[in-house]
């Protein structure tokens, strides 16, 4: 691209007579307004120890509505890991009791029932009537050595 005379000394008119950019501030780590320390409503994870944090800087125990979905937020994350914490503990039990202590399984053979072992849910609803049938005739049974002398 090409200028003639006049175009370029406009041009760099111009460029002298912008403004220029301003200088950054000094950024501080704290924003204004912020002492630095946080009240412990702020940072209490805990949702026990927040609520008493609440009841604590409120005088007449009502609640601002934040604060109440923060509590309540609290709750909803310490349950959460809760229960992944009981899943973790669950896989890790069903692995230890999956595991074979051969470390093959038998081709073709059921895994051998142990005592105090968990046998598989019934699949059908038939599965399930005939189990609980069964159930009521051992307790049957049952009833009936005890009566007999």
């Amino acid at each position: 691209m090409s200028f003639d005379a006049r175009s370029l000394e406009r041009l760099q008119e111009l460029g002298r007579s912008l403004p220029k950019p301003l200088p950054k501030p000094e950024s501080s780590s704290e924003p204004k307004g912020s002492s630095g320390k946080r009240h412990r409503v702020e940072t209490e994870t805990n949702p026990q120890a927040l609520f008493g944090e609440l009841m604590k800087a409120s005088e007449d125990g009502t609640v601002p509505p934040h604060l109440m979905d923060r509590l309540r937020q609290s709750e909803t994350d310490q349950e959460r890991k809760r229960q992944a914490a009981q899943r973790e503990q669950l896989q890790a039990l069903q692995n230890r009791t999956n595991r074979n202590p051969t470390g093959l399984q038998a081709q073709g053979k059921p895994q051998e029932l142990r005592p105090n072992q968990q046998r598989r849910r019934p699949a059908t609803s038939e599965e399930q009537d005939l189990y609980v049938a069964f159930q009521q005739l051992l307790l049957e049974g049952d009833e009936e050595d005890q009566a007999t002398p």
